[in-house]
């Protein structure tokens, strides 16, 4: 069986990175598009907040579960906008699938109201 469902690939995600320029000789980050891609995303239950905290990710944040179809340039730091939210990339991707060529699995947190990184 195929552990990525093509079904259930269901919500549209952009894939940000971030991006430096000088703006009146200072550093500005700008956030580039790097992909829109199909993904199967989870919000993360309040009942699993011990693991999530473990892992990095903040419950205070929304943290959720995202797979996509495989992508070796998915990076913590990273941003995916989803349905108006943005989301901060929190953890390593997981390669998924026999060959692990099948699909990547990530964790993201919502920012905060001020629009800063978590």
């Amino acid at each position: 069986m195929s552990m990525i469902e093509t079904g259930k690939l269901d919500r549209r995600i952009t894939l940000q990175i971030a991006s430096t320029i000088k703006e009146s000789g200072r550093p500005k980050t700008i956030w580039l598009e790097l992909a829109r891609v199909w993904a199967e995303v989870r919000d993360v239950p309040p009942s699993r907040a011990a693991e999530q905290m473990s892992e990095g990710a903040s419950m205070a944040n929304r943290p959720c579960r995202i797979r996509i179809r495989y992508r070796s340039d998915i990076t913590p730091g990273m941003r995916v906008i989803l349905d108006g939210r943005t989301l901060h990339v929190v953890s390593m991707p997981a390669d998924l699938g026999l060959r692990g060529r099948e699909g990547t699995e990530f964790m993201a947190e919502e920012l905060t109201t001020a629009g800063q990184e978590p």
